[in-house]
C-alpha cells in the first residue's frame, strides 16, 4: 500500500465531491497507463497509486475511516484485488473505453459499413420528384464456400492462440486488458486451404441495380437512406445502410436558393420604355409578367408560388425575375437614323425623362465645380 496521502497522490483538497475526485483519478489513469508509456519504467506504479487512492476515496466507508484514522484505517481495504469503491467501475469502464476504443470481452457481431452513392440529378427531377436506377457494387457471401473462406470439403481450424474467441487476455498489474488475436486477427479461426473464388475472404463482390425514389423538392447535399444496401455484416449481423446523396446540376435557366428560384429576364429597351405584357418560363408550366412602363436593368419581378415545394416543408417558394435591358446590336443605318433622331428629341429635357442621369451629371458638375473653385482659392492665397 503507498504510504502517500492519498488525496496528494490525486491532486484534491480534503473536501473534493465525488466528480471532482473522479475526474481527479480518470486524468491520471489516461496519463500514466501503463499501455501509454511502454518506455516509462514509473508509469506502472504511478499509475498502481492512483488507482489505490481512487478506490479509497471513491468508497464513502472507506474514506471516511482513512480522514480518521489514516493509511491504517484502510488496511487491507486497498489492495487492488477488486472494485469495491462506489463509482468506481464506472469511471474504469470510461478510462478504459478511452484508451483502447472500447470495453472488455468479445464484441458481437458487427453490423456492415454504411455506403455512400453520389447522384446527379436536373433541376426538373429535383423540383417534381423522380425514381432513378443506380447500379452499385457490394459484397455478397461467398457462394462456394458459404462464406467460410475456406475451400469446399475442408474446413477453418479453431484458433490454437485464442481458443477461438478473437482476442487475447494481456495482464498489466492488476488489470487484464483484451487485444485482438495477433494470429487470427480477431476471427478466431484459422484457414489452412483458403476458397479459391474468393482467396479465403469469404465474400465476393457482385453488382445491383436499385431503384431510388427521389421525392419531389430535396436539394444538393440532401441523402436518402436505403436500409441494409450497405456494407456486408459479420456472421448474424445485419447489412449497413446505403446513403445515397443528391447533386443538383446547373440549370440553363434558373438558379435555386433554398425554395426560391432566381433567372434573368431580358427585355427590350422599347419594351422597358414603353411597359408591356411578356411570357416568362417557369419549372411548371409559362406565365405571363407585366413590365410597367419606365422599367430599369436590375429591378426584380416576383411570382408568387412559381417557386420550388420544399422536401421539409408544405410551403412553396417563389419565382424572382431579374430584368437585364438588352441593348440593341448590329444597327442598320435606318434604324441608326431613328435612334439618332429620338435622342435628340430628348435634349434639354434629361431632367424629365433621365432623372437618374441628370442626377448624376449634376452631382459631377458640382464636384468639378468644387474642386476648381477650392483650388483657385488655394492661389490667391
Amino acid at each position: 500500500m503507498s504510504k502517500r496521502d492519498y488525496y496528494e497522490i490525486l491532486s484534491v483538497a480534503r473536501n473534493a465531491t465525488e466528480q471532482e475526485i473522479k475526474k481527479a483519478y480518470r486524468k491520471l489513469a489516461m496519463k500514466y497507463h501503463p499501455d501509454r508509456n511502454p518506455d516509462d519504467p514509473d508509469a506502472d506504479s504511478k499509475f498502481k497509486e492512483a488507482t489505490e487512492a481512487y478506490e479509497v476515496l471513491s468508497d464513502q466507508q472507506k474514506r471516511a475511516a482513512y480522514d480518521q484514522f489514516g493509511h491504517a484505517g484502510v488496511q487491507g481495504g486497498a489492495q487492488g484485488g477488486g472494485f469495491g469503491g462506489a463509482g468506481f467501475g464506472d469511471a474504469f469502464s470510461d478510462i478504459f473505453g478511452d484508451i483502447f476504443g472500447g470495453g472488455f470481452g468479445r464484441r458481437g457481431p458487427q453490423a456492415g459499413d454504411d455506403m455512400q452513392y453520389d447522384l446527379e440529378i436536373t433541376l426538373e427531377q429535383a423540383v417534381n420528384g423522380t425514381e432513378v436506377d443506380i447500379r452499385i457494387p457490394y459484397e455478397d457471401t461467398c457462394d462456394a464456400c458459404g462464406g467460410s473462406g475456406a475451400e469446399p470439403g475442408t474446413s477453418a481450424q479453431t484458433c490454437p492462440t485464442c481458443g477461438g474467441e478473437g482476442q487475447v487476455r494481456i495482464q498489466q498489474g492488476f488489470f487484464s486488458v483484451a487485444r485482438t488475436c495477433p494470429t487470427c486477427h480477431g476471427r478466431g479461426k484459422i484457414i489452412k486451404s483458403p476458397c479459391k473464388k474468393c482467396r479465403g475472404e469469404g465474400v465476393l463482390t457482385k453488382h445491383k441495380t436499385l431503384s431510388v425514389k427521389i421525392p419531389a423538392g430535396v436539394d444538393s447535399g440532401d441523402r436518402i437512406r436505403l436500409q441494409g444496401e450497405g456494407g456486408l455484416g459479420e456472421a448474424g449481423a445485419p447489412r449497413g445502410n446505403l446513403y445515397v446523396r443528391v447533386r443538383v446540376k446547373r440549370h440553363a435557366i434558373f438558379q435555386r436558393d433554398g425554395d426560391t428560384l432566381f433567372c434573368e429576364l431580358p427585355i427590350s429597351f422599347a419594351t422597358a420604355t414603353l411597359g408591356g405584357e411578356i411570357e416568362v418560363p417557369s419549372l411548371n408550366g409559362k406565365a405571363r409578367l407585366k413590365i410597367p412602363a419606365g422599367t430599369q436593368s436590375g429591378q426584380r419581378f416576383k411570382l408568387a408560388g412559381k417557386g420550388v415545394k420544399s422536401v421539409r416543408s408544405s410551403r412553396v417558394g417563389d419565382l424572382i425575375c431579374e430584368v437585364n435591358i438588352e441593348t440593341p446590336v448590329k444597327l442598320t443605318s435606318e434604324q441608326k437614323a431613328l435612334l439618332k433622331a429620338f435622342d435628340d428629341s430628348l435634349h434639354g429635357k434629361h431632367a424629365k425623362h433621365s432623372p437618374k442621369s441628370h442626377s448624376f451629371f449634376d452631382a459631377v458638375k458640382s464636384f468639378f465645380t468644387s474642386d476648381d473653385s477650392e483650388t483657385t482659392n488655394k492661389d490667391k492665397k
